[in-house]
């Protein structure tokens, strides 16, 4: 895993707007969820997602930047969330899943009405932006997304698109030390990039641009 101290990504990344920002391999990107130990033995034994204590009866939710998976975790700290997961995609599957979300919230920049907005509720992906977080948790100018899928793209993305689960748990509890010794200075990230989307359709549909 390619990693940079934090100060530095801090400088050479945008501080306000809508990114898609991740850690990118070519034509790959990793994204990140957190689980309990006996999902998380499953997914690295078998590359995949499953097994009895995984439902796909609920929506799951991915997460393309590191820190904002570990405010969401609590830097590995939270109840079932124990494990954080490193999860190699494809570019182009992660495409897909975009191709197919809906925002979680009205927009009127994208929905005429909020009629027509709830008619497209029933996709199989949502997506939100939420304000980026610093390592302590504190909320950020700039937006970043997180995407819940369910039904058949979520068994896609679990059985089928998935090319590599990494647990970083180690990794993310070596780090959080330095957070909670206030020495960011010290402290390393995965490193990450503004992951740019070409096809126009898809930044209309997640609100990444506005004509």
């Amino acid at each position: 895993m390619k990693t940079e101290k934090y100060t530095e990504q801090k400088k050479r990344l945008p501080e306000t707007g809508k990114h898609i920002i991740g850690r990118k391999e070519n034509d790959n990107m990793v994204i990140y969820q957190a689980f309990n130990s006996q999902i998380g033995d499953y997914a690295i034994k078998h590359q995949q997602f499953g097994g009895s204590a995984y439902s796909f009866n609920r929506m799951s939710w991915i997460k393309p930047g590191f820190l904002w998976m570990m405010y969401r975790a609590g830097w590995s700290a939270k109840h079932n969330q124990e494990r954080i997961l490193a999860i190699t995609l494809p570019i182009n599957y992660f495409e897909s899943i975009l191709k197919e979300a809906t925002l979680t919230s009205f927009d009127k920049n994208l929905f005429s009405t909020e009629k027509e907005w709830k008619a497209e509720l029933n996709t199989e992906v949502r997506l939100q932006w939420d304000p980026d977080h610093d390592p302590f948790g504190n909320k950020q100018e700039r937006k970043a997304i997180q995407i819940g899928m369910k039904g058949s793209i979520l068994k896609k993305f679990c059985t089928e698109w998935i090319k590599r689960i990494e647990d970083i748990t180690d990794f993310v509890k070596e780090e959080h030390e330095k957070v909670l010794s206030n020495k960011l200075a010290d402290l390393n990230v995965p490193y990450e990039e503004v992951i740019h989307i070409n096809d126009e359709e898809i930044k209309r549909r997640i609100g990444l641009v506005i004509d």
